[in-house]
C-alpha cells in the first residue's frame, strides 16, 4: 500500500533525492486555482509569488489548460526538422501582438536571453561591422537573466559566480539606473548591445528613475547599438502595461519574453526582433528540439488572448496602486521602503529583534499567504493579475497582520 503523501514526506524526499539548489519555504503545494494554492493537507493560501510572475493569468486558467489538453491529444512534438500546423499561426499572432517582424521560439527565459545574446553578436559582425570576436554587450550590476554559464558571466552576484568559472568574455558591466555610466560605456566602438531589465525583479523590484529607459534607448540609437529588453518577469501585463517598456514608449530592438507567455502552464519563451536583426540567423545556427512545438504554440496564443480579453494590464495597474498605498500606510519600523509598478512590488525590510524578511514570510504562510524573500531583506509581492478587489483586500489584511505581529 502506497504511503499517504504528507508535507513532511514530500520535503524529505526532495531533500534526499534532489539537488540542494533551492531553499523553499516549508510548504508543499498540490493544487492551484486562480489566485489560490492548496497544500497537501488541504490548507488554502493566496499565492503572492505567481512562480516569479509566470502565473499572471492565474493558476490553471481553463482556457490555457484547455488549449494544452486539446493539442496534447493531437500532436505534441515534431522538432523543427518538419513544419507543423501550429507554429506559423502562433508566430503570426505573437509578432502582430507585440509589433515585430519575426520571433524565434524557445522554452525558458534563460534560453530566450541566450538567443538575444547570439542575435546581437551575429548582427554586430554581419551588419554593424564589428571585427569578429570583438563584440561587447553592456549589462547592469545586480542583473538577473538566468543561470547558464554565459548569463552568470555577466552577473555581479557572488553566489551565482563562485566556483563556476571560467566565464564567457564580452560583457561590460555598469551600474543600473546610471545614464552617465552608459554614455561612457557606449564610447567603445565595439559595443553591439545593451541588455537591461526595465525593472530589476530578482534584485528586489528595483524601479529605475523615470526617463531612464527612454534616455538609454536614445543613446543606443545614436551609437547604432541594439537596445535589448529582458521582459521575462516584467512583461505580459505584470507592471500595469503590456510591457514595462511601454511606460516610456520604448520599443526594444530585441524583446525577450517567457514566464507568463504560457500562463505558467508550459515552458514557452521567445525573442522578437525585426528582419534586419532576426534574419542574421541562418538554418543550423540556433535552435531547440522543443522550441516552437505545437503545444507551446497553442498554449502561448491562449495565454496572450486571456491577457487581452480579461484586461489584465489595467487590472494590474489599478490593483498595484491600491496595494502600494496600503503597504505604505502600515505603521511598522520593519518597513523601510515600498516600491514597484502594477502588481510587481516589494517591501524592503529592516530586521527587528532578530526577525527578518524570512520570518515575516513564514508568518504570512501561517496566516494563509505565500511570498518569498529575495536578498534576505526584501519581500517580493506578485499575485496573479486576476485577483479581485475583495481578494486583494483580504490578502492585504493578512500581510498587515503578519508584519504588525512583530511589533
Amino acid at each position: 500500500m502506497t504511503e499517504k503523501m504528507t508535507s513532511q514526506i514530500a520535503m524529505e524526499l526532495e531533500d534526499k533525492y534532489g539537488a540542494h539548489n533551492y531553499h523553499p519555504l516549508p510548504v508543499v503545494l498540490s493544487k492551484g486555482e486562480g489566485v489560490y494554492v492548496w497544500d497537501v493537507e488541504g490548507k488554502k493560501y493566496f499565492d503572492f509569488l505567481s512562480a516569479y510572475s509566470a502565473i499572471n493569468q492565474g493558476h490553471c486558467h481553463p482556457r490555457i489548460v484547455g488549449a494544452l489538453v486539446d493539442q496534447a491529444r493531437t500532436l505534441t512534438l515534431t522538432s523543427r526538422a518538419f513544419y507543423n500546423d501550429s507554429l506559423g499561426p502562433y508566430e503570426k499572432y505573437i509578432t502582430e501582438y507585440f509589433g515585430y517582424d519575426k520571433m524565434l521560439p524557445m522554452n525558458t527565459g534563460a534560453e530566450a536571453d541566450e538567443t538575444a545574446l547570439k542575435l546581437c553578436r551575429k548582427w554586430a559582425y554581419e551588419k554593424k561591422g564589428i571585427p569578429e570576436n570583438e563584440a561587447k554587450i553592456i549589462v547592469c550590476e545586480n542583473n538577473f537573466h538566468g543561470r547558464t554559464i554565459t548569463i552568470i558571466s555577466m552577473s555581479t552576484d557572488p553566489l551565482a559566480r563562485k566556483n563556476f568559472g571560467p566565464f564567457t568574455p564580452g560583457f561590460i558591466t555598469i551600474p543600473y539606473n546610471d545614464i552617465p555610466a552608459l554614455e561612457k560605456a557606449l564610447e567603445d566602438p565595439n559595443v553591439a548591445g545593451f541588455l537591461v531589465e526595465p525593472i530589476q525583479g530578482e534584485a528586489g523590484v528595483y524601479v529605475p528613475a523615470e526617463g531612464y529607459l527612454k534616455t538609454a534607448y536614445d543613446l543606443c540609437k545614436e551609437k547604432n547599438v541594439l537596445f535589448i529588453a529582458d521582459e521575462v518577469q516584467t512583461g505580459i501585463a505584470r507592471t500595469g502595461k503590456l510591457l514595462a517598456c511601454n511606460y516610456e514608449n520604448v520599443r526594444p530592438d530585441i524583446l525577450i519574453l517567457g514566464k507568463a507567455l504560457s500562463g505558467g502552464v508550459y515552458p514557452v519563451s521567445a525573442a522578437l526582433a525585426d528582419d534586419n536583426i532576426m534574419m542574421c540567423i541562418k538554418p543550423g545556427e540556433h535552435g531547440s528540439t522543443f522550441g516552437g512545438n505545437p503545444i507551446a504554440a497553442k498554449v502561448a496564443i491562449a495565454a496572450l488572448e486571456v491577457v487581452k480579453d480579461e484586461n489584465l494590464a489595467q487590472k494590474a495597474y489599478e490593483s498595484g496602486r491600491i496595494f502600494r498605498d496600503e503597504m505604505e500606510a502600515i505603521d511598522s519600523d520593519m518597513i523601510e521602503i515600498v516600491r514597484g509598478k502594477g502588481l510587481l512590488n516589494a517591501i524592503v525590510i529592516s530586521p527587528m529583534d532578530g526577525k527578518t524578511a524570512w520570518d515575516i514570510c513564514v508568518k504570512m504562510k501561517d496566516n494563509g499567504l505565500l511570498a518569498k524573500p529575495t536578498h534576505d531583506h526584501i519581500i517580493r509581492f506578485a499575485p496573479p493579475l486576476v485577483i479581485s478587489p475583495e481578494q486583494l483586500k483580504e490578502a492585504i489584511r493578512i500581510i498587515k497582520e503578519s508584519i504588525l505581529s512583530f511589533g
